[in-house]
């Protein structure tokens, strides 16, 4: 059962990670250099957070 909110929680953070990119490109008004870093930094910020947050809130 632990895989499977994994897996939902992972494809949830990925268009999280999505929207705040564009978010992000909209506001600067033009696609950011070197896109697929930032992209990754958020993504990766969203995933540590997540995961610990479930890992410490699950089943001890």
């Amino acid at each position: 059962m632990e895989i499977v909110l994994f897996t939902i929680v992972g494809v949830a953070l990925y268009f999280a990670a999505d929207w705040a990119l564009r978010t992000l490109e909209r506001m600067h008004g033009a696609p950011l250099p070197y896109r697929n870093i930032v992209y990754f930094v958020i993504i990766l910020v969203l995933a540590l957070a997540s995961f610990t947050l479930l890992q410490n809130i699950g089943p001890q």
